[in-house]
C-alpha cells in the first residue's frame, strides 16, 4: 500500500517541478535577466554607464570638460546630455569596448553647482538607461 502512495507523492512533486521550470523559461525576459527571453532579436544588453570623470563634487572651471564612457549601445546617436535642462553637444569616440563620451559645460552656468544628465535611448524601454553626476562649477 506504500508503494502506490509514494508514486503518487512522486508525481505530484515532479508536475510542480516541471510547471516551475516551465514558467521560468517562457518568462524569462521579464525582470533583470541579461539575455532577455532566449536570444530572440528583440533582446538587448542595458547599456552601462560609467568612469564619470571629473569625479561626482569635484569642482571644475567654467566652460570645464567632463567625460564618461558607455557600454553596450549601438551607435552614440543614442546618447544625450543634459545640463539644468540645457542641451549639451557630445563627442563621441569608439574605444572597443566602450564609446568615450566627451563635452563641456554650458557657458552661462558659473559660481553653481550642476548635474550632468545622460539618457541612452533605444527602441526598447528595457533598453534605455539614465545616469549622471554633480558637479561644483567654480566663478569665473
Amino acid at each position: 500500500m506504500k508503494k502506490p502512495r509514494s508514486l503518487i507523492i512522486f508525481f505530484i512533486i515532479s508536475f510542480f517541478n516541471i510547471s516551475e521550470v516551465n514558467a521560468t523559461e517562457h518568462h524569462s525576459g521579464h525582470g533583470g535577466g541579461s539575455g532577455g527571453g532566449g536570444g530572440s532579436a528583440g533582446s538587448c544588453g542595458k547599456p552601462n554607464l560609467g568612469k564619470f570623470m571629473p569625479p561626482h563634487l569635484a569642482t571644475i572651471a567654467p566652460e570645464g570638460e567632463f567625460s564618461f564612457r558607455v557600454f553596450n549601445i549601438d551607435k552614440p546617436e543614442q546618447i544625450s546630455v543634459t545640463v539644468k535642462n540645457i542641451p549639451v553637444e557630445v563627442t563621441a569616440e569608439f574605444k572597443d569596448p566602450y564609446y568615450l563620451v566627451k563635452g563641456k559645460m554650458p557657458a552661462s552656468l558659473v559660481n553653481t553647482a550642476a548635474r550632468i544628465n545622460i539618457k541612452v535611448n533605444a527602441k526598447s524601454p528595457h533598453c534605455e538607461a539614465e545616469n549622471g553626476w554633480l558637479l561644483k562649477i567654480s566663478g569665473k
